[in-house]
């Protein structure tokens, strides 16, 4: 090998760990790009406008679907990503709405984003035994309509299981819903998330949202959080009507005029947005779910 090979070639490596460092950023700056594009609409229509131009971006085919629910109207996004003709579905989702004070990033923009990212790998590489479909709903604040207008629709089909995202916006801590002791997703997360020094708290206990649709219907269903392990006690002491003794950041964050980008904090987006998809995918290989409880009226 010449001199002249022989730099470029350690010119080369050198330049790898740079290379994957900055592939190892995209996900994370896409995610804050997406909840900053989402976050900059002044009204339902411009957040949906948000989505549906990042889904386009990314050759998404998309529809919207309009529904009446206790006298309003809304509009859920509705996109399939590919998998095995036939096969058992699995859904994603996450509300796009927001209430009127602050931008609506941490809620929910930020489970927006997630589900987003997710849906990037699920449809460059499908799954192998499910197919897949996100939803984005509509009219969340004003007590879960779009997801309760979608599980009371005729006809409707039953997902193998839906998996909701509602505030995903800081910590090491991804906090999952879910009624099953034994819950193979649950149980396929574990290991991934302590391998990425990532922590996992999974149970029954967590505020409503769009996952008490489908649980109500007897329907699977698990939702998650990315937020700090330290605030969950107290977030929810407060759905509790008590008082922590410390106020956890995400009750001080939404529903406020500090629901901003500036509140978002992307480090450990990336490895849990991966130790998601891992999951899926071993939940996936291993087939169809069983049934799951159904959660009290």
């Amino acid at each position: 090998m010449s001199l002249h090979a022989r730099l470029l070639s350690c010119l080369l490596l050198s330049l790898l760990p740079l290379a994957a460092v900055a592939r190892d950023a995209a996900p994370a700056a896409d995610w804050r790009r997406q909840v900053a594009d989402i976050s900059a609409g002044h009204d339902t229509a411009g957040r949906a406008a948000a989505i549906t131009a990042r889904l386009d971006r990314l050759g998404i085919a998309w529809q919207r679907e309009p529904f009446s629910q206790d006298g309003q109207s809304g509009i859920n996004l509705v996109a399939d990503l590919g998998g095995p003709e036939g096969a058992p579905l699995l859904l994603l989702g996450a509300h796009y709405d927001r209430v009127e004070i602050g931008h609506g990033a941490t809620d929910n923009a930020s489970g927006v984003a997630a589900v987003i990212e997710l849906a990037r790998a699920l449809h460059r590489q499908p799954l192998a035994r499910h197919r897949a479909r996100i939803v984005f709903w509509d009219l969340e604040e004003k007590g879960l309509l779009g997801s309760r207008a979608w599980v009371a629709t005729p006809g409707r089909e039953r997902p193998a299981l839906y998996v909701n995202f509602d505030v995903y916006g800081w910590g090491d801590t991804l906090w999952m819903m879910t009624l099953r002791q034994d819950d193979p997703l649950a149980a396929a997360l574990r290991p991934l998330v302590a391998a990425r020094g990532l922590q996992l708290v999974a149970g029954e206990r967590y505020p409503p949202t769009d996952h008490l649709p489908f649980q109500r219907a007897g329907w699977p269903a698990v939702s998650f959080s990315r937020v700090e392990g330290t605030e969950i006690e107290g977030i929810l002491q407060v759905f509790a009507g008590q008082q922590p003794a410390t106020p956890p950041k995400v009750m001080q964050v939404i529903h406020s005029p500090g629901d901003t980008l500036a509140a978002l904090d992307a480090a450990h987006l990336e490895a849990s947005v991966q130790v998601l998809e891992q999951a899926l995918r071993q939940w996936d290989r291993r087939g169809p779910a069983a049934a799951a409880p159904a959660a009290s009226p």
